[in-house]
């Protein structure tokens, strides 16, 4: 594709669409949104930039392989911070501050594990398009 207005534009548009992304999952606990949402928000991003630029530019952002290792460790890291707040209480481990309600770092372990479940979303919703289109 040689649309040159079309790629100026897209240029300008998808780090302000995963800027928001990003913000739907910071302040998902407080306020409409979260991991699932922003996560695709920000792979519709990845996604216009594939079809508009090409799958070599993508996979300069975020190829197959990348996106996998970014799904393994976020699983992971989300399966430990579970697994701590579920046996936490039995052990008698540390609590997570709370914090005051309505701030960004208020509910323990929210914010993490939505940041968590945004990169899990993100990653596996843009390797299913890139497995699935026709290049």
């Amino acid at each position: 594709m040689n649309d040159t207005i079309l790629k100026q534009v897209v240029k300008i548009i998808a780090p302000c669409i995963q800027l928001f992304g990003i913000y739907v999952i910071l302040y998902g606990h407080i306020s409409p949104g979260g991991g699932f949402a922003g996560g695709t928000i920000i792979a519709a991003s990845f996604i216009l930039q594939h079809i508009t630029f090409g799958k070599a530019y993508a996979d300069s952002l975020l190829n197959e392989g990348r996106a996998l290792k970014l799904i393994s460790i976020s699983l992971i890291a989300y399966g430990v911070l579970k697994a701590y707040s579920f046996f936490g209480d039995y052990f008698d481990l540390p609590h997570t501050p709370t914090g005051i309600p309505g701030n960004i770092f208020s509910g323990g372990f929210i914010l993490p594990l939505n940041i968590l479940i945004g990169i899990i979303v993100t990653s596996t919703i843009y390797i299913l398009y890139s497995l699935f289109s026709n290049e």
